[in-house]
Formats: C-alpha cells, structure tokens, sequence
C-alpha cells in the first residue's frame, strides 16, 4: 500500500486455540512502539483477534495481512474453510455454528463478526461457500 509504515503477514492454523491471539497481540505490541492511541490500538486488536479466533473455529486456517499507513490500519483475513452460508444471520449477535467442544473451551459465543464490526471503520466480507471467505477491514487513524 501507498505511504505503508508496515506491512505484516501471519498464518493462522486451523483448531490450535493455544497460539490463536499471537497475530493480533504483535500487531497491537507493534502499534504501541509507532505511538499510535490506545483507543486505536484496542480496537484493532480486538477485531483481529476476533477474526483469528473465527478462522481457527470455522475455517483451515489461513492468512492475516496487515498495512499500517499514516491513515489508517488495514487488516485482511484470508480463510480456506467452509464458506458463510448467510452473512446477515451470521452478523447477527449470538448466532453461532461453532460446534459444542468449541463452545465448552469458552469459544464460539455469535459474537466475533459483530465485534468485528463494531470496532473496524469499515467491513467488507467475500465468501464463497466451499472456498473460503476473506474479510476486509479498517480502522482509520485519529484527524
């Protein structure tokens, strides 16, 4: 991207909840060191983190890429699973399709693409079902 201050790749494995998180907590050590704001840190961090925990629960894994610009944080999270039949149920706080062993380690609640949402500027979410979904978002910096 145009003026990056950095660009970042991470893999996520696919069901390794103990490493699920690492993406998101060294972009948000990363931010912290260029002197971004908390607020922007927090959340960044935290629709990643949520993205992460999606792709280790409902997908095989997959790619995170980061950009930090002057502007903006632009986060892009590529998935191989199943595909969202239905983004506007799945958008939907409390829906859930994780299955019951997800649920009883505490995961799995309908509320990362929410959260997602509600802590990016912008979302933007491609699925094919049986191929995969890519979700696209940005957190703009403070004027």
């Amino acid at each position: 991207m145009e003026n990056s201050l950095m660009s970042l790749k991470y893999h996520v494995s696919p069901t390794d909840f103990t490493r699920a998180g690492e993406a998101s907590s060294d972009v948000k050590n990363k931010l912290k060191k260029l002197g971004v704001p908390p607020e922007i840190i927090r959340k960044v961090a935290i629709a990643m983190y949520e993205g992460e925990i999606n792709m280790v629960i409902h997908a095989n894994g997959g790619d995170i890429f980061v950009d930090i610009t002057p502007d903006t944080i632009h986060m892009e999270l590529k998935d191989v699973g199943p595909g969202i039949e239905d983004i506007d149920k799945a958008m939907q706080a409390g829906y859930s399709t994780a299955p019951d062993d997800v649920r009883s380690l505490g995961f799995g609640a309908g509320m990362g693409l929410p959260n997602m949402k509600k802590n990016s500027d912008t979302m933007d979410i491609q699925t094919v079902l049986g191929q995969g979904t890519t979700v696209i978002m940005t957190v703009n910096m403070p004027e």
